[in-house]
């Protein structure tokens, strides 16, 4: 295979193209934490393993009531406009989502090195790029990264609540950006470090799905349907004098 080859690459954010992940589970962590302490104190304490098997690249609605009923608890669905103090589904996503967005500001983000080359290298290649993500902050967090002009397509958590796309681990956010491309979906890589979003790529039939292992593990993103797993996005750059298909033997 050449990377020149293929008539789209689908980039999720979190975790793929920029670290906002580890803010991401902070985040989920001191909510999600807080509201046990409270609601539910027999229950043990909200950890990483809960992440990564109940809210890592899902929509954050979705991870919230996924959480809570991993655990026997739920709570009244709730409107979008609730306030974070309000103890709903939506009210518990939005309380997450307000501890996200002051790291944002405060901190910025800076993407992976690795990810940084292969977008340049993919720029070379001139091969169309979307970012294809479960949040809704998805375009400030590109744009603090100084990375937002790279992408011809840009599918966040509004773009699909818009549209009424069904979020991770179902294909339609990645099928939408590949039609906005142009693309056929056998023609087109998906680049995905959760396990939901390995899912999406491998049930939308694209060409190939690439997991990138930043805690997700390799042998559960290879169940989930990855026909190739990377720790980082730097080993897809052919190395100096090497050619993109040499690189892919």
């Amino acid at each position: 295979m050449t990377w020149a080859r293929y008539g789209a690459v689908l980039f999720d954010l979190d975790g793929v193209v920029t670290p906002t992940a580890i803010v991401h589970m902070r985040a989920w962590s001191e909510m999600f934490n807080a509201y046990l302490r409270e609601h539910a104190p027999d229950q043990p304490p909200y950890g990483e393993s809960d992440y990564f098997a109940h809210v890592d690249g899902k929509p954050r609605y979705d991870g919230v009531r996924d959480f809570l009923a991993s655990r026997g608890l739920s709570l009244p669905e709730g409107s979008s406009d609730d306030p974070p103090t309000a103890d709903t589904v939506r009210g518990l996503g939005n309380r997450k989502n307000d501890a996200f967005n002051a790291v944002l500001e405060r901190d910025g983000v800076q993407a992976y090195p690795g990810s940084v080359a292969f977008l340049d290298h993919l720029r070379e290649l001139a091969v169309p790029l979307a970012v294809v993500s479960s949040s809704v902050n998805a375009p400030a967090v590109l744009e603090s990264a100084g990375l937002l002009d790279r992408f011809e397509v840009v599918v966040s958590g509004a773009v699909a609540e818009e549209h009424h796309l069904a979020g991770k681990p179902a294909p339609d956010t990645f099928l939408y950006a590949a039609r906005e491309l142009g693309c056929d979906p056998a023609d087109a890589v998906v680049l995905e470090d959760a396990v939901s979003g390995v899912r999406a790529g491998a049930a939308g039939g694209f060409g190939l799905v690439v997991g990138v292992d930043r805690g997700a593990g390799h042998d559960h993103l290879r169940a989930a349907g990855a026909g190739l797993v990377v720790d980082d996005l730097a080993d897809l750059v052919p190395e100096p004098g090497e050619t993109d298909r040499e690189a892919q033997r």
